[in-house]
């Protein structure tokens, strides 16, 4: 028995043998050995480090010859970088996508043209009003303060003026912040202090943004019907609404032509910065840019329409930038005219009440109307 189990092991010991040359026969004339025999492959770009000699160094680096060559297909690398998608079998589609080009793209955009112009509008506007202020002044009540008050806006009106711009001027600020913080704020506040100050800004940046929704619309169905434009406009445009010359008083009603043109920029801007807003609150649930080229392209725009999920949310923040700088840049002008440019302004949204030569001057139309209306203080406030 023994000596049957021994010459088992042998056969079996001598058949392992045979197979293992015949597979070496078989690899040796594929050329395997071949490249086994090559003891290294040159690495010509790789040099020595900075001082070093490179004869003392050993000349360029070697890769073992286990190592073997790499096979490149040009045409597959070129359609990963321009974004070809392949497939995954996670529920997350967008994986499938190796490389998003258009993400540099977006990075170049707002890296550059946006920030670039946005920092050169605003810093254009707070000069332009410095000089304004210091060639004509305040714009004062030619006529001189009457002591008596007449209404201008009332509670609701007011509610619905100070619900958008209070809102709005945290948005700007927190806006303006994940534009332009890491280069203005991180290095004055530190990295603890600026995280903790941008993480604020973006919750309150993301919840009222609803309060400012809510005041835009608030004023569209308040002052729309005031804000169309009509005849008496182009005169006071002719006249550059008085700003520019003491004792020049076009005539308009409760909104000059200034004012409705301010109006339909906040409006319109609004709703458009309101929905880019959204698709980034809600990422991959709204195609905004999609419908719209769709729209444009009717019009001889060729612009592209099979947008992936991702482009719409990097085209939604690039328009959400640009529109958001375009209204911080006017109201920052508006803000200036409602203060510090013009004499009784902001008692109009202040206090709801105006004096009566201040309404006289600057929106007579209007003046006129409330007073024959009756609508009149009956009172004699003093400013």
């Amino acid at each position: 028995m023994i000596l049957r189990r021994m010459g088992l092991a042998i056969m079996l010991g001598l058949n392992l043998a045979i197979n293992l040359l015949a597979v070496l026969a078989v690899l040796a004339t594929l050329g395997f050995a071949n490249l086994a025999s090559a003891d290294e492959i040159p690495v010509s770009n790789v040099r020595p480090p900075e001082g070093r000699d490179e004869q003392k160094w050993g000349g360029p680096a070697k890769l073992p010859a286990t190592v073997l060559p790499q096979r490149s297909d040009p045409k597959i690398w070129r359609d990963i970088r321009h974004g070809v998608f392949g497939t995954v079998s996670i529920p997350d589609k967008k994986a499938a996508q190796l490389v998003q080009s258009a993400g540099t793209d977006w990075q170049t955009f707002r890296n550059g043209p946006v920030s670039t112009w946005g920092g050169w509008g605003l810093a254009g506007i707070v000069v332009l009003l410095a000089l304004f202020l210091t060639t004509r002044g305040r714009i004062a009540i030619d006529a001189g303060p009457s002591g008596q008050t007449i209404e201008r806006f009332n509670a609701l009106e007011r509610f619905a003026h100070w619900l958008s711009a209070g809102s709005f001027v945290v948005l700007a600020l927190t806006g303006l912040n994940l534009l332009y913080g890491r280069q203005i704020l991180l290095p004055l506040l530190g990295p603890e202090a600026f995280s903790a100050l941008s993480v604020a800004g973006k919750y309150g940046h993301n919840y009222l943004a609803f309060a400012f929704m809510a005041g835009v619309v608030l004023m569209l169905v308040l002052w729309l019907g005031q804000n169309i434009p009509n005849k008496d406009d182009l005169i006071w445009l002719a006249k550059g609404g008085g700003m520019f010359a003491k004792g020049v008083h076009p005539p308009a009603r409760k909104f000059n032509a200034g004012q409705k043109i301010f109006f339909w920029i906040v409006i319109l801007g609004g709703v458009s910065v309101s929905l880019s807003g959204l698709a980034l609150l809600f990422p991959f649930k709204l195609p905004l840019f999609a419908v719209s080229f769709e729209v444009m392209n009717i019009f001889g725009f060729n612009l592209p329409t099979n947008l992936t999920g991702l482009e719409e949310v990097q085209l939604s923040q690039l328009w959400h930038a640009v529109v958001g700088l375009v209204l911080i840049i006017v109201i920052v002008a508006h803000i200036y005219i409602g203060t510090v440019g013009m004499v009784g302004a902001f008692d109009a949204m202040g206090t709801g009440r105006v004096d009566r030569n201040w309404a006289r001057e600057h929106h007579s139309l209007w003046a006129a109307e409330a007073l024959d209306e009756g609508k009149a203080s009956s009172g004699a406030d003093a400013d």
